[in-house]
């Protein structure tokens, strides 16, 4: 018998059709039925029809409803996804200035820090309420997978006051595999082409604890006895001419611990409080050219509270000139980083999804001269 896996916060146009795109694209999950549910009824109207052509154009078996009721959505459901930004774009304008005011600088300002606690106390009313439905509706084997941050609270509230069987997912450890792959020449070093014998394909699975580095039998998938290239990574991404400059954090973590992280070097930044302790330091580590080097502030200027923005994508979408940008792409293509930095739809709270609000702060180095008074006045 098919499944059913419902979405709250359907209207993440990335989000979403990313996650309902992963789950067909494995042959056994192909007839799932599907439910979207949505405060916003135009994101998740739009969201909806993406996903439908989809199905048609592939000619798949799933099914799919959307609604606004999130216990009709729930009900009956296996599994169940959260991809929600409570408060939307106005509040987390919030839990990035109200900080910053007090020379507290984030890159993105949902995990920890002041953001994160501030962003928590917005999500753990929500993610109860989730848990309510899911209890008094779902399967009872049903699992909660959450998807939005701040992670670890969102999971520890459904785990230990929700009573809901929950799993937090995060896209980090594949949206940053194809960067990490290519950082692995040595100066010098010329990269064979596929089909040459010492051609090597990096293994992006383990990245945390090591690099093993694997060729493949000619005409087969069969891997041979690779080595690991830990030991490697610090040369290569140190003279690497990209990856020296924006992925300082990340490279300097490596050094000291030996270990390579698979978040981004943004966000690396704000976990490890010390990289951006003073306001001098944070040129030293961070490149603000992009959020997810770490520039202050997770929005790109002039992309701040634009209504126009999801509808503009849904277009392009629908023509089929877009891209669905999975959240795992982040920081791989100015698509994807933007469409990430936004998480357009999705909310549950009275917010509206997309809020015209003033343009968040940037750093000094680039181009908020309000930012710069806030530094002045701080630092």
């Amino acid at each position: 018998m098919s499944i059913k896996v419902a979405f709250i916060g359907a209207g993440s146009i990335t989000f979403t059709r990313g996650l309902f795109r992963d789950i067909l694209a494995v042959p056994e999950l192909q007839d799932t039925r599907f439910a979207f549910t949505d405060i916003s009824r135009r994101n998740l109207d739009m969201v909806t029809q993406l996903c439908q052509k989809d199905l048609r154009e592939n000619r798949l078996p799933a099914s799919l409803a959307a609604t606004t009721d999130r216990r009709r959505a729930l009900d009956g459901a296996d599994y169940v996804i959260s991809c929600v930004r409570i408060g939307g774009l106005e509040a987390f304008q919030s839990d990035i200035d109200i900080p910053l005011k007090y020379g507290v600088d984030q890159c993105v300002g949902d995990t920890l820090c002041a953001g994160g606690i501030m962003y928590g106390q917005r999500n753990i009313a929500a993610i109860l309420d989730f848990c309510r439905d899911i209890r008094a509706v779902a399967a009872n084997d049903v699992l909660f997978l959450n998807y939005a941050n701040p992670m670890v609270m969102n999971t520890w509230a459904a785990l230990q006051h929700g009573q809901v069987n929950t799993v937090g997912l995060c896209h980090g450890v594949i949206g940053r595999s194809p960067p990490d792959r290519r950082g692995h020449q040595t100066p010098g070093q010329r990269r064979p082409k596929p089909g040459h014998p010492k051609y090597v394909n990096v293994s992006p699975k383990t990245w945390t604890s090591s690099a093993p580095a694997s060729t493949t039998r000619p005409g087969t998938s069969a891997p041979l006895p690779g080595e690991d290239w830990t030991a490697r990574l610090p040369e290569g991404f140190a003279n690497h001419p990209e990856y020296s400059q924006t992925e300082k954090v990340r490279v300097d973590i490596l050094q000291r611990f030996g270990y390579y992280t698979t978040e981004s070097n943004g966000h690396c930044s704000e976990y490890l409080a010390w990289y951006r302790k003073r306001p001098a330091d944070i040129p030293k580590w961070i490149d603000m050219s992009s959020w997810i080097n770490g520039e202050t502030g997770g929005l790109p200027p002039g992309q701040q509270g634009r209504p126009a923005l999801v509808p503009d994508r849904f277009s392009q979408m629908a023509q089929g000139e877009g891209r669905a940008d999975h959240g795992r792409n982040r920081g791989t293509s100015t698509a994807a980083t933007s469409s990430r930095r936004a998480k357009p739809g999705g909310s549950t709270a009275a917010t509206s999804t997309w809020s015209t609000t003033a343009a968040s702060p940037t750093c000094p180095t680039t181009r908020s001269s309000r930012c710069r008074a806030m530094w002045t006045a701080t630092g």
